[in-house]
């Protein structure tokens, strides 16, 4: 048990109790593959560039399985991407 915890003060959280750096993940892989035709994560990193996002195929899919932090202005752009409202994402 940390210091912190000892005390009783409360530790900022970085990650889900399901141990994920995100939240948004696992609906942006949904939302992708609900495409028709299908994108691909490539295809993703591609619209992606251009909203000005330095993310490629390797980031999409390490944002996809809870590997990689988003941040709020990648949010949007993949929001954007996948012509959906930023709470879609988060739900």
């Amino acid at each position: 048990m940390s210091k912190k915890q000892e005390r009783g003060q409360k530790m900022f959280k970085t990650k889900t109790d399901g141990g994920s750096n995100n939240v948004c993940g696992k609906n942006i892989y949904l939302l992708r593959k609900a495409k028709t035709p299908k994108m691909s994560q490539r295809a993703l990193a591609d619209r992606l560039q251009l909203y000005g996002m330095d993310v490629d195929k390797n980031a999409v899919q390490r944002i996809e399985c809870g590997k990689r932090f988003v941040t709020d202005i990648e949010l949007l752009a993949l929001a954007q991407a996948l012509s959906v409202s930023v709470d879609e994402l988060l739900q």
